[in-house]
This record gives C-alpha cells, sequence and structure tokens, in this order.
C-alpha cells in the first residue's frame, strides 16, 4: 500500500490524505468575487501505525532520515502515485518493554508526509 524510497513499510492503521491549493495570492475585487493566483495542488497523508515492534518502527523511521524522500501512495483523484515529501513531527508512544526480548514494544507511530 505504502512505499518509501521503493522500501516497502508495513500497511498504516490511519491513513489520510488531505489534497491542497497552494496560492501565491488571493483578493476580491469591487464585486466580492474571490480573484485567485493557484500555482499549485500539495498532497499531505496523515498516517498512523501500530503496533509496532522495534525492527517495524525502526524501518519506518530509517526510511524517512532524508530531508525529502519519495512516497509511492494511493492517492484519490489520481490512484496510484509517487511524489517527494518530507516528514513532519513524529510520535511513538511507547506500549511496553519486552525483558524476555529485550525489546521495546510501540503503541503507534504517527507522523504527516508533506508534498514538496
Amino acid at each position: 500500500m505504502l512505499q518509501i524510497n521503493s522500501t516497502e513499510v508495513v500497511d498504516p492503521s490511519t491513513y489520510q490524505v488531505t489534497i491542497s491549493d497552494i496560492d501565491a495570492d488571493s483578493n476580491r475585487n469591487a464585486n466580492g468575487e474571490l480573484l485567485r493566483d493557484r500555482i499549485a495542488v500539495k498532497r499531505k497523508l496523515s498516517l498512523e501505525f501500530g503496533p509496532l515492534t522495534q525492527d517495524e518502527i525502526s524501518t519506518l523511521l530509517n526510511a524517512i532520515t532524508d530531508i525529502f524522500f519519495d512516497v509511492t501512495f494511493f492517492d484519490p483523484a489520481e490512484g496510484s502515485v509517487t511524489k517527494t515529501m518530507y516528514v513532519g513531527d513524529r510520535t511513538a508512544p511507547a506500549y511496553c518493554y519486552d525483558s524476555t526480548s529485550g525489546e521495546m514494544k510501540w503503541k503507534s507511530l504517527k507522523m504527516d508526509f508533506i508534498e514538496q
């Protein structure tokens, strides 16, 4: 469902696409009509993964260490697309520590990918 730099990652439990118009300038004329200078249409993916093992969360976080990265995803308007994106804040609440394996279990990982 989702690839980051050609690496398949676990499917997100929450997957939301936001389509945003980017305007250079918007004003209203004397008749109250909106005059827009739309310069681009961009995508934002709001994702939540979980629960995750240490290996799964590490794979996800290591795939997005670059400033920009390619994401292949399903877009509601265009179908399967690849866009260059960057990541916002990453939130990862812990679930529990498994003393048998010496591994942390993660409740979730939340992050947004925003198109460049």
